[in-house]
């Protein structure tokens, strides 16, 4: 038994090799076949792979393991990829989200102008700056501009200017006209619908509108801009004159300036009249204590903190603050300027400043309510 199996072994053997030397190309195109199948097979799903990414923007390994698992049915791996993004999205909201952008969208009528600000949180800067993140961002701002109303006593703006919170959004209708996330939905599932596609937390975290009338300016300047109606800091103000047939392009010139220098220098209250009780209180007990380090008597201690009082009013207040453009004038001394350049008063209505990612930090550390932008 044993010779008759090594003999027919040996047969089949040398058939191949019989075969091999009758048709010795067979053997190759076999292996070309092969090589050319699995080639081919590889090519299609490279292509799979760039298709669903350009469609999701997702992680590739999270495109790849969706088109594993759905037997690299591209339409079934989209779904799944929806399903498990906005089971991550949820997971991911408690995750501190610091970065972002400022959105800000304006409306002239013959009537008023109005402008709307909104901030949009994510992780990282390169989630930030996504086409889609910033598309959204540009999309929830021009929907805050339709808000007609909002919180407005307690943050202190003057008339014409409100806060819009998130909730006051969340539920409103959104049309989206992005390639890769489009059509009809609610503020709060667009927010969730490009958390999934970016796999990070992204959250719409405040808002402001300023209204104004037509015979006033609205001035905004952007920080960091990266397209038109994005930046990292955003300066706001109305400039009003009684005579509504002053020179506008004067107005506007010097309001574009004075939007810049908001950015730039930071002003907390428009005059000194406005600064709060509690602010003043508490910067001239700190004022005393530096003071009386010196060893001076107490008559020099006060007058040392009257002087370094009005120090403090040029550093946080907008009228009295050195002009960014010109430091031999302060804020007052331009309005003035002007208010004789045009020949009508001018003055300043409203204004705020707002900055990205501004007191997150100290928020997660406390209790304390959400930060509002610098205001009248």
């Amino acid at each position: 038994m044993a010779f008759s199996a090594v003999t027919k072994r040996s047969r089949s053997i040398g058939a191949i090799l019989f075969n091999a030397r009758l048709f010795p190309n067979s053997t190759c195109r076999s292996r070309s076949r092969r090589f050319t199948t699995e080639t081919s097979s590889a090519s299609n799903q490279t292509n799979l792979i760039k298709q669903l990414r350009e469609r999701t923007s997702a992680p590739i390994k999270d495109v790849k393991a969706a088109l594993l698992e759905s037997n690299w049915d591209i339409e079934a791996a989209q779904t799944e990829l929806r399903k498990r993004g906005k089971v991550l999205a949820s997971k991911k909201s408690a995750r501190t989200a610091t970065e972002g952008f400022l959105a800000l969208a304006l409306s002239h009528t013959p009537t008023h102008n109005r402008a709307a600000l909104i901030e949009l949180n994510c992780e990282t800067d390169f989630v930030a700056r996504n086409d889609i993140f910033q598309h959204l961002a540009l999309s929830l701002a021009k929907q805050a501009l339709l808000v007609e109303s909002g919180t407005q006593a307690q943050l202190g703006f003057g008339a014409g200017g409100f806060h819009v919170g998130p909730e006051t959004l969340e539920e409103l209708k959104l049309n989206l006209e992005h390639p890769k996330i489009s059509g009809e939905t609610t503020v709060h599932n667009a927010i969730t619908e490009v958390a999934a596609m970016m796999g990070e937390n992204v959250k719409l975290r405040r808002g402001f509108v300023m209204s104004t009338s037509s015979n006033s300016v609205l001035s905004t300047y952007l920080h960091a801009s990266p397209q038109p109606g994005l930046g990292r800091i955003a300066g706001v103000l109305t400039l009003e004159v009684e005579d509504g047939n002053s020179q506008l392009d004067d107005l506007q010139r010097v309001g574009s300036e004075l939007a810049m220098h908001i950015v730039a220098a930071k002003p907390l209250f428009l005059t000194k009249e406005l600064v709060s009780s509690d602010a003043l209180e508490s910067e001239r007990e700190i004022l005393k204590s530096q003071a009386e380090t010196s060893g001076k008597p107490q008559m020099a201690i006060e007058k040392m903190v009257e002087g370094r009082l009005r120090k403090y009013f040029e550093d946080v207040v907008l009228m009295e603050q050195k002009f960014v453009m010109n430091d031999t004038i302060n804020v007052k001394t331009l309005l003035n300027n002007l208010s004789k350049e045009v020949g009508s008063p001018v003055k300043i209505g409203n204004f705020f400043r707002m900055e990205v990612g501004e007191g997150i930090q100290r928020l997660e550390e406390s209790t304390a309510s959400e930060p509002v932008a610098q205001a009248v």
